[in-house]
């Protein structure tokens, strides 16, 4: 089986093609770095019109690259959700007109499903069970994996995400967009603990995040300083090790709950050195594997959701049709997301 996916949820525009038999084809990505940057963050309508831009060249190159006819794909896998509203009906909208003109099925893929399974284009792949910390710009999630669609949603942010929190913090020092890789390397010049940050909700029990009041706590510290280059270097530094002690603390909760002693790291947050670093002290403590995806695919990307797509058409999803139906989901609870089924349709 050989999927096409698409990926519009926010501002990269990916393109992939996955194959059962032969796996990643090929690839591209073009980021909307660029033009948001004047504005120190997304702009949803300017991210719609970049996608409608973009998504025709970016498929010609792929196919290009790929060396493989647009007639021998099986199916097309396109981002449904969670996401920006205008960007998702942009890809949902370009998937639905390619699968009806070329008489193949469609199918949306959930963002983070993506990103949960995007660690199963490496070599060595996690095997099932296992715990994921899906950490983005818009979602930190703890999810139990028992296998495709077998999720158990173990805790999740109660108000910002890390990878959002990151960002805030990054544009009150100042930073460029995006953020967070900013931040990261302006705490490379940081003291260490010279500020006392506090690590939130890990002195009581649960496998909840909570970033905001961190968030408040950081912007205070920062104003009670003089501001300098170093005052900021070393607020970044107590800021991103508060993250990261949070979220080490709760996978070793998660980890401990479940018994597993395999887990998967995704999103653009799991690309952070720092958070990679403690991450394995997990190693001994735990005897855990962890697995992560390669770094360009830590960010959105194309991959994840044709091979996401993937599983889903082979298993028979329901959701794959032939229609010309748009429907996306800008807020789509993981936990709501269906097991897949028998199909209504049969596959070529």
């Amino acid at each position: 089986m050989r999927v096409l996916g698409i990926e519009t949820s926010c501002d990269d525009t990916g393109i992939a093609i996955f194959d059962s038999e032969e796996g990643l084809l090929a690839h591209a990505v073009h980021s909307q770095t660029i033009t948001h940057l004047p504005y120190g963050g997304v702009v949803p309508e300017l991210a719609s019109r970049d996608h409608s831009l973009k998504l025709l060249p970016l498929l010609k190159t792929v196919l290009q690259n790929a060396n493989v006819p647009a007639s021998s794909l099986s199916g097309i896998a396109y981002t449904a959700g969670p996401g920006l509203i205008g960007a998702l009906l942009v890809g949902a909208a370009f998937a639905k007109t390619l699968g009806y003109a070329w008489g193949i099925p469609t199918v949306g893929v959930h963002h983070m499903e993506g990103h949960l399974l995007a660690p199963m284009l490496e070599n060595p792949a996690p095997e099932f069970p296992f715990v994921a910390l899906l950490v983005s710009g818009g979602h930190t999630l703890l999810v139990e994996v028992d296998g495709v669609g077998q999720y158990k949603l173990l805790g999740e942010s109660l108000d910002d995400a890390a990878g959002e929190a990151f960002d805030k913090i990054a544009k009150q020092l100042g930073l460029p967009y995006p953020g967070g890789p900013a931040l990261a390397a302006l705490a490379e010049q940081g003291t260490p603990n010279r500020f006392a940050f506090p690590r939130p909700l890990c002195d009581r029990p649960g496998l909840d995040f909570s970033f905001s009041g961190l968030k408040t706590f950081t912007l205070n510290t920062l104003r009670s300083t003089a501001q300098s280059t170093q005052d900021k270097a070393d607020v970044a530094w107590g800021f991103q090790d508060a993250v990261v002690d949070t979220l080490l603390i709760k996978c070793k909760r998660a980890l401990k709950s479940t018994g597993l002693n395999r887990l998967v790291v995704a999103g653009g947050v799991g690309a952070n050195q720092q958070l990679r670093i403690k991450l394995k002290t997990l190693t001994a403590e735990f005897n855990t594997n962890i697995y992560y995806p390669r770094l360009e695919f830590c960010t959105d990307n194309g991959a994840m959701i044709a091979y996401a797509g993937y599983q889903r058409l082979r298993m028979r999803d329901l959701n794959a049709d032939f229609d010309l139906d748009i429907a996306v989901h800008p807020r789509w609870p993981m936990d709501a997301l269906p097991s897949p089924g028998a199909s209504r349709h049969p596959l070529p």
